[in-house]
């Protein structure tokens, strides 16, 4: 049974994506999420697995599901029941990656300098880093990955984008933070550094003051996913965030 915090992170994950959904489909233990604006996205069409399902059914749920589009993303946010899943999902061409939910568990920071920006402010940046993941993509890609931050104001009580600018103004780093007031519950979601800005502290200031804003907010559960294989867990851990459970993702072109 998942801890009391994991059940909150569960939930919230579950409603985040139902509500930014353009549309939604049911399905044997979890549901479908669309957005035609954003078709080329695997985030915002992809299939959420959020109950119990049968393992072996699920590669062909997700063709049903998504056979339109050129991609399938599957997203299960239980740990026990997406490593059952793994073995017929890679049998069936996907490959699997296993995400941490890290819980901040440290104290909370001061705001610092870092501010609430708007979605103008992050394009150019957001469109430059894009750029520098997926080099060999076409723009309409690149233009979908920036835009599709508008449809995350859907998802949650409270949706901000925080930045950190230069002394010139430009937005050098910058997060998400989503608040459900109900609960007390917030994430903070791609934390990511212009290139030519990494090492200047500018993402601490980001992290700090998206933490301050959620316990202003009354959050006492504030989390963020973070790749199991990947250096950002350390980085994490040493601002205060202690693993508390997974969650699995499964990607086929």
């Amino acid at each position: 049974m998942p801890s009391p915090e994991m059940q909150r992170v569960h939930a919230f994950l579950s409603d985040f994506a139902r509500r930014q959904a353009a549309r939604t489909t049911a399905l044997p233990g979890g549901f479908a999420v669309y957005d035609d604006t954003y078709a080329q996205s695997r985030s915002n069409n992809q299939v959420v697995i959020d109950a119990a399902v049968d393992p072996e059914a699920l590669p062909a749920l997700a063709d049903e599901a998504l056979g339109h589009l050129p991609h399938r993303l599957v997203s299960v946010i239980d740990d026990e029941t997406g490593r059952a899943c793994a073995e017929p999902l890679i049998r069936a061409g996907y490959t699997h990656s296993t995400y941490l939910v890290m819980l901040h568990t440290g104290p909370v920071p001061d705001g610092g300098p870092a501010q609430e920006v708007d979605l103008d402010a992050l394009r150019v940046p957001l469109t430059r880093r894009w750029r520098g993941f997926l080099p060999d993509v076409d723009d309409e890609v690149v233009r979908q990955l920036v835009d599709r931050r508008a449809a995350r104001r859907r998802g949650a009580d409270i949706v901000q984008f925080i930045g950190a600018r230069t002394e010139a103004g430009e937005v050098a780093s910058w997060a998400d933070l989503y608040v459900d007031k109900a609960t007390g519950t917030a994430q903070i979601e791609d934390l990511i550094t212009a290139q030519d800005q990494l090492g200047h502290g500018y993402a601490n200031a980001v992290l700090a003051a998206a933490l301050h804003r959620a316990a202003s907010h009354a959050c006492d559960v504030r989390f963020l996913t973070a790749d199991a294989l990947d250096w950002p867990r350390h980085w994490y851990e040493r601002r205060g965030f202690s693993i508390i459970g997974h969650t699995h993702a499964f990607e086929r072109a």
